[in-house]
């Protein structure tokens, strides 16, 4: 594709770049339509149900306040700093994995993405289909399982559609629609809270022990865990971003974009669910104000949207970084394709649908780990300017595959899941069952595996790429 026709496909609205640095000339987003991006992501149904544990695990609302307030401020100041990366480089996420990893190296945190962000979508999607019918009903509208079906693909042609698009298609959909959604959400927010009697102190963990357990606990399902858990997306959308905006406003356009809707929404579950009332601001409000269920219809429906869109383009950059020699969209629509069928699955069998849910959770064990590799590698070995042209030769001074990063990679998740307690039993590690159920999975995988591919390139650490490279320019 010519300079001139790239240019009118993005004038288009339609995203022709797959995983190549984004030309200059085409970095045309700002920080604040950054900020709405992430803000769009995270203002859904789930945040506020994941708030709801604190007083679930026997938490105060002032500690369950305190620990998601607190755990947010450190998971989403690390997302700020990887979104540095893609404003740096103009590469995608998973690409810059090339330099610790290697260039085929690369392709196992790739395939691990790729097929997590497809099962997300159907999850995402799924988890909103009965509040939707329920709201439906109120509008006299009944159909039972059939009317699930045809709600779900209204749902996924509409992802598919702004995904096959891409990131301009994305940044305008969350720019225009995102704000609506806020004001609804306020409206939500004082109906809910003008109706309930929130007790402040009272909590079920007895002692010291049991409340240290439950903070562990949340801090890795909505505190610290939840910015980490978005760490593997952050340069795909940051790599638009205009040179010329600096870093800081890049890092706090985008940290703070996930901090105030998930701190908002949570603090909101946890507020009603001690309580002792329902702990769904959504039913709460469609339950008691008949007059409000159209908006909430809104919300509900703009949630899976705008979190799948960025699942569905993410997974496509992903692909393309295993090798896949295809049209970003072509992808795209593959990808949307199988996480169609895994809905589907999804709606004929709950029981299945509730499992996968509960093992979608722990995440976890493998993001931490292989962002303590990509953290250590970016910015301590490669002082924060790794060579670009480099991620893209096929002899690359990054090497084909680097054993080290795999190796440190895979003791980390091992360490992770030590250390996490889960809710499928497989997934609750020793050291978490010995230490009354703590989880610190985020914790032991992150420092094990930097620290551990840290001290192994020690002596081994990667060369400047030379000049000769720089010149070759991108393979």
């Amino acid at each position: 594709m010519t300079a001139d026709a790239a240019v009118r496909r993005r004038e288009s609205g339609f995203d022709a770049h797959g995983i190549e640095p984004i030309p200059d000339a085409h970095r045309d987003s700002t920080p604040t339509e950054q900020w709405w991006i992430w803000v769009g992501a995270n203002i859904a149904p789930i945040n506020w149900v994941l708030g709801a544990l604190g007083p679930v695990l026997g938490l105060s609302l002032i500690e369950t306040l305190i620990v998601i307030a607190a755990g947010n401020l450190v998971g989403c100041a690390v997302f700020g700093v990887f979104n540095l990366m893609g404003h740096r480089t103009g590469c995608a996420q998973m690409l810059l994995g090339r330099a610790p990893f290697g260039r085929r190296g690369a392709v196992v945190p790739a395939v691990i993405q790729g097929l997590l962000s497809m099962g997300w979508v159907g999850v995402n999607t799924w988890v909103v289909l009965d509040l939707v019918l329920e709201i439906l009903a109120r509008f006299g509208v009944h159909g039972g399982t059939g009317l699930k079906y045809v709600v779900a693909a209204g749902i996924m042609a509409t992802q598919m559609l702004l995904a096959l698009y891409g990131f301009y298609a994305i940044r305008n959909f969350e720019k225009w629609t995102v704000p609506v959604t806020v004001a609804i959400m306020a409206v939500m927010t004082v109906l809910a809270v003008t109706r309930v009697n929130p007790d402040w102190t009272g909590g079920t963990a007895a002692t010291p022990g049991e409340k240290f357990t439950a903070v562990t606990q949340l801090l890795t399902a909505i505190g610290i865990g939840w910015g980490l858990s978005w760490l593997p997306y952050s340069a795909d959308y940051s790599r638009f971003v205009r040179t010329r905006a600096t870093g800081r406003a890049v890092f706090w356009a985008t940290a703070l974009g996930i901090y105030v809707p998930t701190v908002w929404l949570a603090a909101l579950g946890a507020l009603l669910a001690s309580s002792g009332g329902e702990s769904d601001p959504a039913d709460l409000i469609v339950t008691a104000f008949g007059g409000m269920a159209l908006p909430v219809l809104f919300l509900v429906l703009h949630g899976p949207v705008a979190t799948n869109i960025l699942n569905l383009y993410s997974c496509s950059l992903a692909a393309l970084t295993m090798g896949v020699r295809v049209a970003r969209w072509k992808i795209t629509l593959v990808a949307g394709a199988v996480a169609s069928a895994v809905l589907a699955v999804f709606i004929g069998s709950d029981d299945f649908a509730h499992a996968f849910d509960q093992w979608m959770v722990s995440i976890l064990v493998w993001i931490a780990p292989w962002a303590g590799i990509v953290l250590v590698d970016f910015f301590v070995l490669r002082g924060g300017r790794p060579d670009v042209a480099s991620l893209y030769l096929d002899d690359s001074p990054y090497g084909q595959v680097n054993r080290r990063a795999l190796a440190s990679l895979a003791v980390g998740v091992a360490a992770g899941w030590a250390w996490q307690y889960g809710l499928v039993p497989v997934m609750q590690g020793p050291i978490a069952r010995a230490l009354g159920n703590t989880d610190f999975s985020w914790l032991s995988g992150s420092l094990v595996a930097g620290g551990l591919y840290y001290l192994l390139t020690r002596r081994a650490r990667a060369t400047v790429p030379t000049r000769r490279h720089q010149a070759e320019g991108v393979a």
